[in-house]
């Protein structure tokens, strides 16, 4: 069976995997990923870890996961907040240089997404469209076994569409921003004013809604209202056979699910209505998703 290294870099740490063609994980290797020493360092550090791959020989491709867009096309990142030193820095160019084999990047959720549609959820529909639900809000377009990326690498950045119109200027996202409005993050920082100042998770609100408490209800309500408005864009544009959720808040999925599903045929033609939900499958969606990268194009 055809093997191939997947590699999930973020600013903190790094893992180095050798995956199967169907999204086995056969070995990992993880350390720190330097990012605050340079990239001198981080390509060092990826370097060794890949040398130490049993069976590198055997290999017959590398695919990595980033945090940030990424032009597909020239293998290099084109925004790197979290990997200081990144951004136009060819990666992908320097590994295949390294090791001659052929080498794949594009950003987290893409590869997150790309895992989901080849051995997740998604596995088996032509048009799988992937949200994660996390800390943030992001997304990833997989048509025919391959992600859409766009000509700019921004394709799937849809935490960025606006669902409110109105809403303070938080960061360099949209006011109304999905992302802003109830990612985990945005729900964490709402539910510290309208319920205690203590809650840290997302959990702990769908917990208290769970317990009858109305406030945390509503609170899950509303996001779910947005989540479908957002779900609704990307129907109206896109018409996946599934949409498929991951991320961590959508471990709650029984709290709302059916409730996106209800908003979402409220706001669609009636011809897109009872579309596919489906939580993601895969425990290591990003490790497995980077390797899928350089067999989604049929290496």
């Amino acid at each position: 069976m055809k093997t191939v290294i997947g590699i999930d870099l973020g600013g903190t740490n790094v893992r180095v995997a050798k995956v199967s063609e169907d999204g086995q994980i056969l070995q990992v290797l993880s350390s720190p990923s330097h990012a605050l020493e340079g990239t001198e360092k981080v390509m060092a550090n990826l370097k060794s870890l890949i040398r130490q791959i049993d069976g590198l020989s055997e290999v017959s491709g590398i695919g990595i996961g980033v945090p940030g867009p990424v032009d597909t096309v020239k293998g290099v990142m084109t925004m790197a907040t979290n990997l200081p030193g990144f951004e136009n820095y060819p990666m992908a160019q320097e590994l295949e240089r390294e090791f001659n084999l052929p080498t794949y990047v594009d950003n987290d959720a893409n590869v997150a997404g790309l895992a989901e549609a080849l051995v997740g959820a998604g596995k088996g529909y032509k048009i799988v469209y992937y949200i994660t639900h996390s800390t943030g809000v992001g997304g990833a377009l997989v048509a025919d076994g391959k992600v859409i990326s766009g000509k700019n690498g921004y394709a799937g950045e849809v935490g960025n569409i606006i669902v409110q119109s109105e809403g303070e200027k938080i960061n360099h996202l949209n006011v109304g921003a999905a992302e802003n409005v109830f990612s985990g993050t945005a729900m964490v920082n709402q539910a510290k004013v309208k319920l205690n100042p203590n809650i840290s998770s997302a959990k702990e609100i769908f917990d208290l809604a769970k317990e009858g408490n109305v406030v945390a209800q509503k609170m899950i309500d509303d996001m779910a209202y947005n989540f479908a408005l957002l779900c609704s864009a990307i129907g109206h544009v896109v018409d996946p056979h599934v949409f498929v959720i991951g991320g961590g808040v959508s471990k709650s999925h029984e709290a709302y699910f059916d409730k996106i599903l209800e908003n979402y045929n409220n706001l669609v033609h009636v011809g897109m209505r009872n579309p596919l939900f489906k939580r993601a499958e895969l425990a290591e969606p990003g490790i497995v998703g980077a390797a899928m990268l350089p067999i989604s194009h049929g290496i």
